[in-house]
């Protein structure tokens, strides 16, 4: 990493042009989605979305670690909870 690049937090900063390969199905369902204008912006969100996810993972290990796990009937409660919300079609996003 290029002095540079350390300076900015995920999601911030200028683009930069880099190379990356990716299965050609990944390719295909991307660009069918976004078509080739939109394509870096696709794959910079879906890169962001996966740091956050792995910054809360380490996060949650960190607090299990301290509190203790969290018992069965709360994961019970949480998954049916966000099942709920993902079913929810006022939350569902558009296709545009």
């Amino acid at each position: 990493m290029t002095a540079a690049h350390a300076e900015y937090s995920p999601g911030d900063g200028p683009a930069s042009k880099i190379s990356v390969s990716l299965r050609a199905g990944n390719v295909r369902a991307i660009r069918e989605r976004v078509g080739a204008r939109g394509f870096s912006a696709y794959v910079d969100a879906a890169v962001e979305r996966q740091i956050e996810r792995d910054l809360l993972e380490e996060a949650l290990l960190a607090n299990e670690e301290q509190a203790g796990s969290a018992t069965a009937d709360f994961r019970d409660e949480a998954a049916a909870f966000f099942r709920e919300i993902k079913a929810d079609p006022d939350l569902r996003q558009e296709s545009t």
